[in-house]
């Protein structure tokens, strides 16, 4: 949720990334893609699939991709939260647009989801996802990631 915040083509975007990454036997079209996101029960289109190891592996290494292409922007937002008398306009802009795809896509009634809409428990969780995201950048990104994935 956090690359599609930053980036306004988020489908088309991981769907353009598994092509370059050929990727195309695990997500043939954005219809897979759009499923394999919908696996998660706190979304208003909850799917329940099984995700297989190939389906994982191939969404972080098109996570850490994403992050590599999106990461002067995740850098931008964290130095603009970080100084937030000078500059706050990014990172204000960034959690209201996360708040907006949040509401859009997601059941305000679950209690996970209610937590990420309080603006005194989503900060944090905002920061250590950019961190995180910004951490996977680098040439081990998708070790890391998948590591931090499997201990979350």
């Amino acid at each position: 949720m956090i690359l599609e915040t930053i980036d306004l083509n988020g489908l088309q975007s991981l769907y353009a990334l598994s092509n370059r990454l050929n990727l195309n036997e695990v997500f043939p079209n954005k219809v897979t893609i759009w499923k394999i996101r919908n696996n998660n029960p706190s979304r208003k289109s909850y799917v329940n699939n099984k995700i297989k190891s190939e389906e994982f592996d191939a969404l972080i290494k098109i996570t850490v991709e994403m992050s590599r292409y999106l990461y002067p922007y995740i850098r931008e937002i964290l130095l603009s939260r970080e100084d937030s008398e000078k500059d706050s306009f990014v990172w204000n802009n960034f959690n209201r647009r996360f708040m907006e795809l949040i509401n859009e896509r997601f059941n305000i009634n679950c209690i996970r989801v209610k937590k990420l809409l309080n603006p005194a428990e989503n900060d944090e969780l905002l920061i250590k996802s950019l961190l995180t995201l910004s951490l996977c950048s680098s040439n081990k990104g998708y070790q890391k990631l998948k590591t931090y994935l499997f201990n979350f």
